[in-house]
């Protein structure tokens, strides 16, 4: 089943508030300070900070290149 477009649509990191993108069975904060990822199980995003993973610059940034994401830069 997976996650739906819409429902990626709206989710967002529950830290940054970054929007989030799909890579395989996680989803990946496009926020370049906190570079959380959060893992899908049974087809439901487990959005708990403290399960996240702290994913390394490199990793981040070749995901973001990937997927053409343009890094999230926060509220004005």
């Amino acid at each position: 089943m997976g996650i739906s477009p819409d429902l990626l649509e709206i989710l967002v990191c529950p830290d940054s508030k970054a929007p989030l993108l799909l890579e395989g069975d996680t989803l990946v904060s496009t926020d370049p300070k906190t570079r959380r990822r959060y893992k899908i199980k049974d087809d439901i995003p487990v959005m708990l900070i403290d399960e996240s993973e702290v994913l390394s610059e490199a990793e981040w940034k070749g995901l973001m290149e990937k997927h053409g994401a343009a890094p999230f830069e926060g509220a004005p």
